[in-house]
């Protein structure tokens, strides 16, 4: 009994009280009252595609809408061959068929939330990768009508997740807030990296934990994150996401 309580008390300290001051916070931001009222343009976050003549492949994600956002992010695919005068962007989302190509801008803001790029490879050696992203996009198996999940998902998160687990090249990985992408189908689900250099457990997508060098050390509760980056030092705080412990600047000036 013991030990149950203090099991207990951690998931509340570690993830839920986390969750609830992060809701708090979002419930005082000023958002749109519905899909109608949210701006969908462009945010200019990334370049003109027909003044940039690299290829390119970005990862961008974005505070999703409602209540929804105090919590998670909507996370999507971009790329650019060489040369080309736009860019395609690939989504998963909640209606019609759930794989999107281009229904919005490629730097879209998200129910009026501006994106950031999360992770982003240019010049040959994207070009190199734009095949296997296309090809990963395509085999995603959870592409048909009505196989989206909001929770635990397969939803846009576990899309994009999906992309950067089978492009291991891309060496992305989606913040703490990406709710979704630690989902896999099944009961128990072990993967590991090419080099066993990083571990993944879920539990229908309810509970799990992570391992490894890229990934750190994190433990996973009803979609939400809880860990620690030891190669780039930061905390993952449900609902808030990275808490950098040691930014590069700071790296830069230690060392002069």
């Amino acid at each position: 009994m013991r030990n149950f309580k203090r099991a207990i008390v951690f998931l509340i300290v570690v993830f839920i009280l986390p969750s609830a001051a992060s809701a708090g916070w979002w419930a005082l931001q000023d958002r749109p009252g519905s899909w109608w009222d949210a701006d969908w343009s462009a945010s200019g976050v990334l370049p003109a595609a027909i003044s940039d003549d690299e290829a390119a492949v970005y990862v961008l994600a974005a505070r999703t809408g409602g209540m929804k956002g105090a919590l998670s992010v909507h996370s999507w695919i971009v790329t650019k061959k060489a040369g080309a005068s736009g860019y395609d962007r690939y989504d998963k989302v909640g209606w019609g068929l759930p794989v999107r190509r281009n229904a919005y801008a490629a730097d879209a803001r998200w129910y009026s939330n501006t994106p950031f790029i999360v992770a982003m490879v240019r010049g040959p050696e994207a070009e190199r990768l734009i095949p296997r992203v296309e090809a990963a996009i395509a085999s995603y198996p959870f592409s048909r009508r009505g196989d989206y999940g909001l929770w635990p998902g397969p939803n846009s998160n576990s899309f994009a997740a999906h992309v950067l687990r089978a492009v291991p090249e891309l060496h992305a990985e989606l913040p703490p807030t990406a709710i979704g992408r630690d989902y896999r189908p099944g009961i128990i689900a072990f993967e590991h990296s090419p080099n066993w250099s990083d571990i993944h457990l879920s539990l229908g997508g309810l509970a799990g934990f992570a391992a490894g060098l890229n990934t750190g050390i994190e433990l996973h509760f009803l979609g939400l994150v809880a860990g620690i980056d030891l190669l780039r030092p930061a905390l993952k705080i449900p609902g808030f996401g990275r808490l950098e412990l040691w930014s590069p600047a700071d790296a830069s000036a230690g060392s002069v």
